[in-house]
């Protein structure tokens, strides 16, 4: 089934209701989104393209990108959104890649892109696209289940990203779980759309296009902690994703403002390690808000899930530990903690989380070799290591190429991080191995310390000796006023690593 079928579902049916938003500036309702991405196909069509076919989203969070999802889901092709922070050459690679028939661009990001592509680019910010909204409608294509929807580029920390082919089942299968793991949705509802739409903020639309819900991207087109709390109390209530950087990032000026998120219903929060410390403080502050998600582009936003009652919870015996995992297995997936070769583990052992369901990907775009790396016997190797409890709660350990193996002992750096955390001074920290000739890899530690404060080895040596195993500590400290990060707020420890180097 087409996923632009819900869109025009609602329209039939709450044509009138308030759709998109940019800011407090209401852009349509569901009839007039529904005319415009009917438009919008029209136009596609007229140019040539067909079902199949891709075209690509290069753009800053804007109204135009749920017109770009729809209107080209309505025609059977898919999208290809592109990272707004990659370098032109980067987003032409992926354009190249997946054979791209046209791209739709935010004026910013088309100017640099125009010179090194020659797919052809159209601004959404021109009256070209607003004429090609208003050109004459067609009814949405069929599409099947398991034809493409989006094919979703990964990071590329680790060489050339990978297209990940995500279909019209995996998403829909994701939107359930959604419902089902995370948070309901009602019309009266808003999704705010500050984390990258290029992203699992993109994934979320589609349920909340299926539920009348509004949708509002920032006046800004990005992440402003003021503009949010006003916005939450003046159009609330509002449902949005955040990574766990935002989400010490807003606590803080929160806090510093005396505001406490009035008229935010629900902030889902992954991408990342979200630390113990950080939730404790932002719930504390904030209330029960938050549910977390762990997902992959492999498997969008559907593996696990932290309900808001589990985030929330300061009565249940291990809550500290149910707090620091990732949930529990969504409802449309199975998840297996397996050796190297995929075996499954005992409760309680680290290893390879695996997962299987409708939300994992087929495999790669033009690439089998990597598509059979990653694909076992239908499981998907994330190559995220943890382990299960006997409740099935999943708590992450790292990724397995970053894991420390110094002396012939495995250190996960998380464990590193979550305690030098909790000591005042440190703001945000990231572990990383160095080479070492006497024990393989030494742990060392990047620290952004806490405004006012500077960098004592000293004082963190001894907070580090006072909660976790001396072999653990790190052998080295590196102040930084940032943690590299790419756009979802995801700290790039290869970056770390080119600095060791």
């Amino acid at each position: 089934m087409n996923l632009a079928l819900w869109l025009e579902r609602i329209a039939q049916i709450s044509g009138e209701r308030p759709a998109i938003f940019r800011g407090a500036v209401q852009e349509y309702n569901y009839a007039g989104f529904y005319r415009a991405a009917q438009g919008l196909a029209g136009a596609l069509a007229a140019r040539g393209i067909g079902p199949g076919d891709r075209v690509a989203l290069f753009m800053k969070n804007c109204p135009e990108y749920l017109l770009g999802f729809f209107g080209v889901w309505g025609l059977g092709a898919a999208v290809v959104p592109i990272n707004a922070k990659l370098h032109a050459r980067e987003a032409a690679y992926i354009l190249e890649n997946a054979g791209a028939s046209l791209a739709l661009v935010t004026d910013d990001l088309g100017a640099e892109l125009q010179a090194v592509t020659n797919v052809p680019l159209i601004s959404v910010e021109g009256q070209a696209f607003s004429q090609m909204c208003a050109a004459d409608p067609i009814a949405f294509a069929p599409r099947g289940d398991d034809d493409l929807a989006w094919l979703f580029y990964t990071s590329g920390t680790t060489g050339r990203p990978k297209g990940v082919y995500i279909s019209h089942a995996m998403i829909r299968a994701a939107s359930m779980s959604y419902l089902l793991d995370c948070d309901e949705v009602s019309p009266d509802d808003a999704v705010y759309y500050m984390a990258p739409m290029s992203h699992g903020a993109g994934i979320y639309a589609p349920i909340h296009v299926a539920k009348g819900a509004r949708h509002i991207t920032p006046a800004s087109g990005g992440f402003d902690e003021v503009e949010l709390l006003e916005t939450a109390q003046n159009q609330g209530p509002l449902q949005m994703f955040m990574a766990p950087t935002m989400v010490r990032r807003f606590t803080d000026i929160a806090k510093s403002l005396g505001r406490r998120g009035e008229g935010i219903k629900t902030i889902v929060y992954g991408g990342g390690p979200m630390y113990l410390a950080d939730i404790e403080d932002a719930v504390s502050w904030f209330g029960p808000r938050f549910v977390q998600i762990y997902g992959q582009g492999e498997c969008p936003m559907a593996i696990s899930a932290l309900s808001r009652d589990d985030v929330a919870d300061r009565t249940h015996p291990r809550w500290r530990e149910r707090l620091a995992s990732v949930g529990r297995a969504q409802s449309v997936v199975e998840i297996r903690i397996g050796d190297e070769g995929g075996a499954p583990l005992p409760t309680g052992e680290v290893g390879e989380i695996m997962v299987r369901g409708v939300p994992v990907m087929p495999g790669y775009w033009n690439n089998p070799e990597a598509s059979a790396n990653t694909l076992k016997d239908g499981w998907l190797m994330t190559g995220d290591m943890g382990f299960l409890d006997e409740d099935g709660y999943l708590t992450m350990r790292d990724r397995s190429k970053d894991v420390i193996i110094s002396g012939g002992t495995n250190i996960y750096p998380r464990e590193v991080e979550e305690a030098l955390l909790t000591h005042p001074d440190v703001q945000e920290v990231s572990v990383v191995g160095r080479p070492s000739e006497d024990w393989g890899e030494d742990v060392v530690a990047f620290v952004v310390p806490a405004p006012d404060t500077t960098l004592d080895e000293a004082a963190l040596e001894a907070h580090c000796l006072s909660q976790i195993a001396r072999f653990k500590r790190p052998k080295a400290y590196f102040a930084l006023q940032e943690l590299p990060k790419n756009n979802y707020g995801k700290v790039l420890k290869t970056e770390l690593r080119k600095l060791l180097a």
